[in-house]
């Protein structure tokens, strides 16, 4: 399948987004792979590219499952859907420039970000516990804990290009041990605490481990988080707020990666530091809320996607750097 949009894949997977980590590159083929199901099919997604202008996508069946007994159309059919989904591509990338180049302190974010896509989650659970582990942590150590967990407590997968694993539910998270000393205990203290390493903590997830058990409960328990989609914007805000361990921050993660919020604009200090410099003459007084207000007072509709570039821009053109020694 070919899909005649602009993007750049390896920038839109390399670019932080905290739906998910980046998709397993094969260097053999040059494709990024992923697994989603399709009417209760695994399937593994390939996608590669030769110009940022298309990108072509072949997938597989796991190696259990007879292709003659499948819907090849009806696959197909989901796969466009979903893979349009994730990468976005119903979103007008020529208008979202023209905003930005109307723009002559957005402008020139243009020609670092060039095809960068919101990079949407295949599972809105998976950003939501993604997002709560990029809290105060570095875009490998969250990564690395995220695919530590799905090798641990997802369903395994193996396809012809090798085994895949699917981010658990919540409910497995939720009865998932905290730590080795729970599972020391839970096993009868059979061997040495130290062996015990199939446990969150384990997994590195530090401080955080209480809020994914939180999160796991609230959405084993109490409602769906497809509720999440019928909701207005500061709705869906207010409600995942609740989550504990879930600031404003996390809270536009979420909304923004997780579930499509494009008016949601995340705030940190690196987004602190880059609008300050751009509109505020380098006033670092502002605060994070005051920041976040203005973000989506001012770029409204494409507020998030004003973030993702202006981090790509921050992180690429060395004006962290040089805001950094200011």
């Amino acid at each position: 399948m070919k899909f005649n949009n602009l993007i750049d894949l390896n920038l839109t997977q390399s670019s932080g987004q905290t739906s998910q980590p980046p998709w397993t590159y094969n260097n053999d083929t040059n494709t990024y792979c992923n697994v989603i199901i399709s009417d209760q099919i695994p399937l593994l997604l390939k996608s590669s590219q030769n110009n940022i202008n298309s990108f072509n996508l072949d997938y597989e069946l796991p190696k259990n499952i007879d292709e003659s007994v499948v819907n090849k159309n009806k696959i197909e059919k989901s796969i466009k859907s979903e893979i349009s989904k994730i990468y976005d591509l119903n979103f007008d990338m020529e208008k979202f420039y023209k905003f930005l180049k109307d723009d002559e302190k957005l402008s020139p974010s243009c020609d670092f970000s060039k095809g960068l896509r919101l990079f949407r989650a295949t599972d809105p659970f998976e950003a939501i516990i993604s997002s709560i582990s990029s809290s105060n942590n570095s875009i490998k150590r969250w990564v690395n804990s995220i695919n530590d967990l799905k090798k641990i407590w997802g369903d395994e997968f193996e396809f012809p290009s090798g085994k895949f694993y699917k981010f658990p539910p919540s409910q497995i998270l939720f009865d998932a041990y905290k730590d080795n000393l729970e599972e020391y205990e839970a096993s009868g203290r059979e061997m040495e605490i130290e062996c015990y390493t199939n446990n969150l903590k384990s997994c590195g997830f530090g401080y955080r481990v209480p809020y994914i058990k939180d999160a796991s409960e609230v959405f084993t328990f109490k409602y769906d988080y497809n509720e999440l989609f019928n909701m207005s914007y500061e709705e869906a805000y207010d409600e995942i707020k609740k989550i504990k361990g879930v600031g404003p921050k996390v809270a536009d993660c979420i909304l923004l990666y997780g579930f499509g919020f494009l008016e949601a604009f995340p705030s940190d200090v690196w987004i602190k530091r880059i609008v300050s410099y751009l509109y505020f003459d380098n006033n670092q007084d502002i605060s994070i809320k005051e920041l976040r207000q203005f973000g989506m007072d001012t770029f409204g509709k494409y507020a998030g996607y004003v973030q993702l570039y202006l981090f790509n821009y921050g992180r690429t053109s060395g004006l962290f750097d040089k805001l950094n020694k200011k």
